[in-house]
């Protein structure tokens, strides 16, 4: 098997078709075809299942691909490694949006006055994403809120957070320590979407506690949801890191619940299979 076959089976996958993977490419449509029954027989696996004239990923395909995309990256960084043996190349980093905001531009910095050449790119988004972005050699390297959820990842913990609940300053829980997890039940909540690190950890804690919360905002803004708290339109548990500002400007207040804490664990993750430039090496270095 050659590594067009593999190029072209993960273009596949990330396009959704034959024909469009063609386009892409600049390959006919059948020719792309040949080649999946190529890697099909070769492998003796089925990689799609073909159900009404549409691709369907198999089991066997979803692990093939795992291989695939990190073999065909793994020869784009070759290739702009050796081109780029005099430490101009790029680094990709996908963070979560706690991080991104108060942690990565001080590492970028530091990254940066190490190597002033190398051009560092960054994305940004919740951490389910992130991880999602890093199994499909989207990024190189994530930097999340939450525990990783896939085989394929290497973690590292580098540091240790919180959450803290919020509310307007003239709440009635303002500055309270001992509040019933059973008083939650009759507020409002304003918080982050589901998928954010933040928020699976306040549902999995409710959800031990066998209390339920159902949102009357969601949001993918920590400045909007801290803004509605502050109008006491609900209350919110939001990362410590992002509303540290706005509680000591007093727009919010903190309280606290009887027994219960928020902390979470951020690690640095890649995939198993990346094979890590000594700039990436670098970076992974500098955050922990």
């Amino acid at each position: 098997m050659t590594l067009r076959h593999l190029k072209i089976f993960v273009t596949v996958c990330e396009t959704g078709s034959a024909t469009a993977a063609g386009e892409k490419l600049y390959i006919a449509q059948p020719s792309i075809s040949l080649a999946i029954s190529e890697l099909e027989d070769y492998y003796g696996i089925k990689l799609f299942d073909r159900i009404a004239k549409r691709l369907y990923i198999t089991e066997d395909g979803k692990r093939f691909l795992q291989y695939a995309t990190h073999i065909v990256g793994l020869f784009e960084d070759m290739e702009n490694e050796v081109k780029n043996l005099d430490g101009i190349g790029v680094i990709r980093i996908g963070t979560s949006i706690t991080i991104g905001n108060y942690l990565l531009p001080g590492y970028v910095s530091a990254f940066k006055g190490m190597h002033p050449h190398m051009e560092v790119k960054v994305v940004i988004d919740n951490s389910d994403r992130i991880q999602q972005y890093v199994l499909s050699n989207k990024i190189d390297i994530g930097l999340i809120e939450e525990l990783v959820h896939s085989s394929y990842l290497v973690k590292y913990k580098f540091r240790d957070d919180e959450l803290v609940p919020i509310c307007a300053i003239n709440h009635k829980f303002a500055e309270q320590n001992q509040i019933e997890l059973t008083q939650l039940c009759d507020e409002s909540f304003i918080m982050r979407e589901s998928g954010s690190a933040g928020r699976n950890i306040f549902d999995s804690i409710m959800t031990m506690h066998n209390i339920e919360i159902s949102p009357a905002w969601e949001s993918t803004s920590t400045q909007a949801i801290v803004r509605a708290v502050g109008e006491n339109l609900g209350i919110s548990i939001l990362p410590y890191l992002l509303v540290k500002d706005a509680l000591e400007r007093k727009e919010i207040s903190v309280f606290h619940l009887k027994d219960i804490e928020f902390k979470r664990e951020f690690y640095i993750i890649h995939h198993k299979n990346k094979f890590l430039t000594e700039s990436a090496k670098s970076f992974i270095k500098l955050c922990k």
